[in-house]
C-alpha cells in the first residue's frame, strides 16, 4: 500500500496507521490541511472490505472536511479518521482509548468527533484519554446530528427556491437514502414542513419507525434513486453519483447529508449536463462542525443552530456563482474554498517570509 499514489492523495499534511494489539484496533487517521486551523473530522466506524478501501475513504472524506470548514467560514482544518470493523460488534471501550491515545499523539493537530458508526458515548471514552475531542456529553454541544440534518434541510430549501422558484418545501416529495442518525433527524424536519417522504435504508427496524412517526412510503435500496420526487437525499454512503445511477434519478434536485457523494469529479459535470441541481455534499452537510464550532462552556444551542440555517445562503450563492460561469455547481463550492485557504496562506506569508524572501528582497506588504 502507497498513500502517496493513492488516486485519493491531495497533498494532504499527515496519514498514520494505528494499531493497537490488545484492543483490536485498526485505523488510519488522515490530516488534510491545517491552514485555516487544526484539523477537524469526524471518526467512521466500517467493515471496510480491505484496507487500500479504508485508505481511500478516509483520504477523501478529509479533503472533504477541509473544504467544508473554508467555504463555512470556520477556523479550521481538515481530518477524518476511520476505524476498520462492525460498529454492531466490534466496538469496546478499550478500542476508543486507544483510538484516543492516537489522536493524544498528534498533539492537537487533529480533533476528533463522531460520524458514522460512532456516537457520543464512543466520544466519552475517547474524552478519558485525549482532551482532542468535539461533540461529547462534558462538551455541551452533544450529538452533532441534529445540526447536520438542520443544515440539509436549510440547504433543500436553497435549492427549490433556485431551481423551482419556490420559497417553502410545504407539499414537495422527498426520497430520503438512509435513517442513520442525520436521516432520520432530516425526516423529523420535513416532515414537521409538511413534506412527503420516500424512504429507504438497509436496517428494517429504521424504515419501520420512518413510516411509523412520519408516514413515510418505503421503497427498496436499490429503488429509492428512481423514485419520482422533487428531491433526492443521499444520506448513506458515498460514490452514490456515478455513471450508472446518474441517468437513473428520478429527481430534479440531489441534496443529502452523505459525503463524498460524486464517485469522481467528473459526475458533478455529468449532473449539470442531466439538468440537476446538485447541492454540493461538503456545503450542505457542514451543520455538525459548525455545530461543533460553538462548543464550550456558554454553548447556546440557538445561536448555533441559527449559524447552520446560513448554510442556505451560501448554497444560493454556489448556485448563482454556477449559473453565471456556466459550471458544475461541484467546481464552484471547490473554487470557493480554495480562494478562502489561497488568502489565509498569503496571509501567513506576508508575516511570516521564507529564508529566502529574508536573505533576498523584502515581499509587497510585509509589514504595511
Amino acid at each position: 500500500m502507497s498513500v502517496f499514489s493513492e488516486t485519493s492523495f491531495d497533498d494532504h499534511e499527515q496519514v498514520v496507521f494505528c494499531h493497537d494489539r490488545d484492543s483490536g484496533l485498526k485505523a488510519i487517521i488522515a490530516i488534510h490541511d491545517t491552514t485555516l486551523g487544526p484539523a477537524l473530522g469526524g471518526c467512521r466506524m466500517w467493515p471496510y472490505a480491505s484496507d487500500d478501501e479504508a485508505l481511500n475513504d478516509v483520504l477523501r472524506l478529509s479533503r472533504g472536511m477541509t473544504y467544508k470548514a473554508a467555504i463555512s467560514g470556520l477556523d479550521q482544518g481538515g481530518g477524518k479518521s476511520v476505524i476498520i470493523g462492525d460498529p454492531r460488534k466490534d466496538k469496546s471501550p478499550a478500542l476508543f482509548q486507544a483510538l484516543g491515545r492516537f489522536v493524544e499523539s498528534l498533539g492537537g493537530r487533529y480533533i476528533v468527533a463522531e460520524d458514522v458508526g460512532i456516537t457520543v458515548a464512543d466520544m466519552d471514552e475517547v474524552e478519558r484519554i485525549t482532551d482532542h475531542v468535539a461533540g461529547t456529553t462534558a462538551k455541551s454541544c452533544g450529538d452533532p446530528s441534529p445540526g447536520t440534518a438542520w443544515g440539509v434541510m436549510h440547504g433543500m430549501r436553497a435549492a427549490i427556491r433556485h431551481k423551482m422558484g419556490k420559497d417553502s418545501l410545504e407539499g414537495l416529495t422527498v426520497a430520503v437514502q438512509g435513517l442513520g442518525h442525520v436521516g432520520m433527524y432530516l425526516c423529523q424536519f420535513l416532515h414537521e414542513r409538511g413534506v412527503r417522504l420516500v424512504v429507504a435504508d438497509i436496517q428494517k427496524d429504521a424504515v419501520a419507525e420512518a413510516m411509523k412517526r412520519f408516514g413515510a412510503r418505503a421503497v427498496s435500496t436499490d429503488r429509492i434513486m428512481s423514485e419520482e420526487a422533487d428531491i433526492f437525499a443521499p444520506c448513506a454512503l458515498g460514490a452514490v453519483l456515478n455513471d450508472e445511477t446518474i441517468p437513473r434519478l428520478g429527481a430534479p434536485i440531489v441534496a443529502g447529508s452523505a459525503n463524498n457523494q460524486l464517485a469522481e469529479d467528473r459526475h458533478g459535470e455529468m449532473l449539470r449536463d442531466a439538468g440537476i441541481l446538485y447541492a454540493p455534499d461538503y456545503v450542505i452537510n457542514a451543520g455538525g462542525v459548525i455545530i461543533i464550532s460553538h462548543e464550550g462552556p456558554g454553548f447556546d444551542r440557538k445561536r448555533a443552530m441559527d449559524h447552520v440555517a446560513g448554510i442556505y445562503d451560501t448554497l444560493i450563492e454556489v448556485f448563482t456563482r454556477a449559473e453565471k460561469e456556466n459550471a458544475p455547481t461541484s467546481e464552484i463550492a471547490d473554487a470557493m474554498a480554495r480562494e478562502r485557504i489561497a488568502a489565509a496562506r498569503r496571509k501567513r506569508h506576508a508575516y511570516f517570509p521564507t529564508a529566502h524572501d529574508v536573505a533576498g528582497h523584502q515581499p509587497k506588504g510585509m509589514y504595511a
